[in-house]
């Protein structure tokens, strides 16, 4: 038989870490803002591919004398495919690039296969399109988790994932990760993946109200979280090193993508056990929590 961890008995030492921690990213957020990428900002992008593989530093430099001195360059799939991204909300400003490149192409010329131009009004809209989504997320969230559980575990399951979206752009920000709509897309992945890992915890949980009846709810959460440890573990470190791969071998392009994949994961393990779980324990959750309300109602005798 597993032996039952202590899970609660640190809890008072985890609740000062994580608002520590949630401090800190939320100064990062506001202090040092976001780092959009041109999804959000508006800008030219360019995708370039050359005869022999590509030197990005070369291209670098010579975007740079060329006096496109914001010019980010990374490599896109092959190693002979590039891709430039400009700020800028001139449309003809990808093709002006394009031909600064060939004219100092030398023996490895570059051919354009591709230019986009992205105005900032529809960088506006697509950031506010996100971040609504993200809200209505976690909205939808909270009105299944009461309606499927208890408000308390509701409750519990949002401010967990309200911590684990915050550490995670908070940690963006303070590194100044470009933050594009892949980005965005591995935050709200987060959202999906700590709330499959609390749920669990919250469905054992509520199973052992029934079978330990005389235990104590923090009895009752550290047998849970034990019970469901491994299945935690596993699951996060299968999913880490498959994230562990997509950041070395994914390139630039996934980078920040790959990070806020793992930074959320991290958190998410986290926050299912010591923020989840305490807040149940705040709102004082018991089993008659999760009896149904007796009917009221006279029951109406239909027989003649």
């Amino acid at each position: 038989m597993l032996r039952t961890i202590n899970f609660m008995g640190v809890r008072n030492v985890a609740f000062g870490f994580t608002v520590l921690l949630t401090v800190l990213a939320l100064f990062s957020w506001f202090h040092k803002g976001l780092n959009y990428g041109l999804d959000f900002t508006g800008g030219t992008l360019i995708e370039l591919t050359y005869e022999k593989p590509a030197d990005v530093t070369l291209v670098r430099t010579e975007l740079s004398q060329a006096g496109y001195h914001e010019a980010i360059v990374q490599s896109f799939g092959a190693t002979t495919d590039l891709l430039v991204r400009m700020p800028g909300e001139d449309p003809q400003l990808g093709h002006q690039v394009a031909e600064a490149l060939q004219k100092v192409g030398g023996d490895n010329p570059a051919t354009v296969k591709r230019v986009e131009f992205v105005g900032p009004q529809v960088g506006e809209e697509l950031r506010d399109q996100g971040g609504l989504g993200m809200l209505m997320a976690l909205g939808g969230i909270l009105i299944y988790l009461a309606f499927r559980f208890q408000w308390k575990f509701a409750v519990g399951a949002i401010v967990s994932l309200i911590h684990d979206v915050v550490v995670t752009v908070g940690i963006l920000a303070y590194f100044q990760i470009t933050f594009d709509l892949t980005v965005l897309a591995a935050v709200l992945a987060i959202i999906g993946y700590s709330l499959n890992d609390t749920i669990v915890v919250f469905d054992r949980v509520r199973e052992n109200f029934r079978v330990l009846r005389k235990a104590t709810l923090i009895e009752n959460i550290n047998i849970s979280t034990t019970q469901t440890l491994l299945r935690t573990m596993a699951t996060s470190i299968s999913t880490l090193l498959a994230i562990t791969a997509l950041m070395v071998f994914g390139g630039d392009n996934l980078w920040g993508f790959s990070l806020s994949l793992f930074i959320g994961v991290l958190a998410g393990t986290y926050s299912s056990i010591y923020i989840a779980n305490v807040v149940l324990i705040w709102l004082n959750l018991n089993s008659e929590d999760l009896i149904p309300p007796a009917s009221t109602g006279k029951e109406v005798d239909d027989r003649p």
